[in-house]
């Protein structure tokens, strides 16, 4: 089926982390997606210059309502102009949804691991919030790496679903923090720290692995040199140029 342009209105956003916001679009027509889809975005400027990047979609299935939660990055042409000029009735174009690898329903099972680098984290925030609107019980486990506490996305929602449902497990590390108020893990997501809270191999584990190019790569293989099938391993990996 082809996939069209449609137009987005934004209906709110919010603030996520001090350099990324969530935009909250109706989408008229939206076909709807399934958790770790993403989509396009354009910009058209009054001279007919055009911009465009790829955004995963945050919200869970439903309805013509979709959330992007963007990080602004420096110089970044989209995102820059998403963060300080979209304001609520603004419209532009979206299309999607994309992407037909990295996606889940409870349908497909589990235990689900889902391991996320920064920004990473919102395509399996999708999937953790899907699991949660369906009423699905699979286990399910999401290992995060951020850079210091306040750039952890969604981590009052993630805690919240975690203390009322016992099938899901959040697991936090920090890269780049210093505060000793921080009590929690430390230092990135390797080899040893996926040997410890990793599904065993032989759990099959439905495994999602998000975030950028290096950060994709060293867990993907981590987690095949500690006994996971490979085909179970689904990767997603963005670069400098996803601004």
């Amino acid at each position: 089926m082809r996939i069209s342009w449609r137009i987005g209105r934004l209906a709110s956003r919010r603030r996520e982390t001090p350099t990324a916001h969530t935009f909250v679009f109706d989408v008229p027509g939206w076909p709807g997606h399934r958790a770790g889809q993403h989509v396009d975005v354009r910009l058209t400027a009054e001279d007919g210059y055009q911009a465009q990047r790829s955004y995963s979609i945050a919200s869970p299935p439903d309805g013509q309502r979709i959330e992007l939660t963007v990080e602004m990055l420096p110089d970044g042409e989209v995102s820059g102009y998403l963060g300080a000029e979209l304001r609520e009735g603004d419209e532009l174009e979206l299309r999607g949804p994309i992407g037909g690898w990295f996606q889940w329903t409870p349908e497909d099972g589990g235990p689900l691991l889902l391991v996320g680098g920064g920004s990473g984290v919102v395509p399996l925030a999708s999937m953790v919030r899907h699991r949660a609107a369906s009423g699905s019980s699979i286990p399910a486990r999401i290992v995060v790496s951020a850079r210091t506490e306040t750039d952890i996305y969604y981590r009052e929602e993630l805690e919240r679903l975690a203390a009322g449902d016992g099938g899901l497990d959040v697991i936090l590390t920090l890269t780049r923090e210093r505060s000793p108020r921080w009590t929690g893990r430390r230092g990135r997501i390797d080899h040893a720290l996926l040997e410890e809270v990793a599904w065993e191999p032989d759990a099959r584990a439905r495994t999602f692995v998000c975030g950028p190019t290096g950060f994709v790569e060293a867990v993907a293989d981590a987690l095949v040199a500690l006994g996971h099938a490979p085909e179970l391993v689904r990767t997603e990996r963005f670069g400098p140029s996803g601004t």
